[in-house]
């Protein structure tokens, strides 16, 4: 498989990213919904509609800045409302919906990656339908396990600092919380320090080698 340019890397995540997002967060909202808060629900957050997800900053100017500065992928949407006075057990559903997104984008990996398989048996029968199943299929896999890992960091506001709050005793929970307003200047700045992508890649490496087709995204992103 021949390596991806910029540009041509970018054009075949484009399809991955607003799913991975747009699927993230509806299923915080889907889970949400089932616990007893309709609040995502009836303010139509529930929905594979990407608009209805996405930030003009952290979706499209951010991501864009990120991957053509630095040449990583660095991005949010618009966070699901939840109210946790509606849900049935506040600290317990808390942290379902919070795993609830990287669960979804964990799916999503397994789907393209069965996508890739199928790119791949197809090559022999049409390259031009094969090519952006395999090439898209990766992207997918790759943004997929990359927003599962990241999102599973324990730190506010990151789905796993929900988990580790609602998993916390309540006083030091409470304590705990006080740090969320900091969360995305910490990001940004293990980010701009190059500490986030040492503690990521790592893991979203040992993440993608147990999923399918990741022989070709190890291929094409890291070699």
């Amino acid at each position: 498989m021949e390596a991806l340019n910029p540009f041509q890397l970018l054009a075949v995540l484009i399809i991955p990213v607003l799913f991975a997002i747009t699927v993230h967060e509806a299923a915080h909202g889907w889970v949400a919904s089932r616990l007893g808060d309709q609040t995502a629900l009836m303010l139509g957050r529930v929905t594979f509609n990407p608009i209805k997800h996405v930030d003009l900053v952290g979706t499209l100017i951010v991501p864009l800045a990120t991957f053509f500065l630095v040449g990583f992928l660095f991005g949010w949407a618009k966070p699901v409302p939840v109210d946790w006075r509606r849900l049935r057990h506040p600290r317990r559903d808390m942290a379902l919906v919070a795993i609830a997104g990287p669960g979804a984008n964990l799916l999503m990996a397994l789907f393209w990656g069965v996508m890739v398989k199928l790119g791949v048996l197809l090559l022999p029968v049409s390259q031009w339908i094969a090519l952006p199943m395999i090439y898209m299929g990766a992207a997918g896999i790759l943004i997929n396990v990359f927003l599962m890992v990241l999102n599973l960091l324990p730190l506010l506001p990151l789905d796993g600092g929900r988990v580790v709050n609602a998993v916390l005793p309540p006083r030091v929970a409470l304590q705990y919380s006080r740090l969320e307003p900091f969360g995305l200047i910490i990001l940004l700045l293990l980010l701009i320090s190059g500490l986030l992508g040492a503690i990521l890649i790592p893991l979203v490496i040992e993440a993608v080698n147990l999923l399918p087709g990741s022989a070709i995204v190890r291929e094409l992103f890291f070699v």
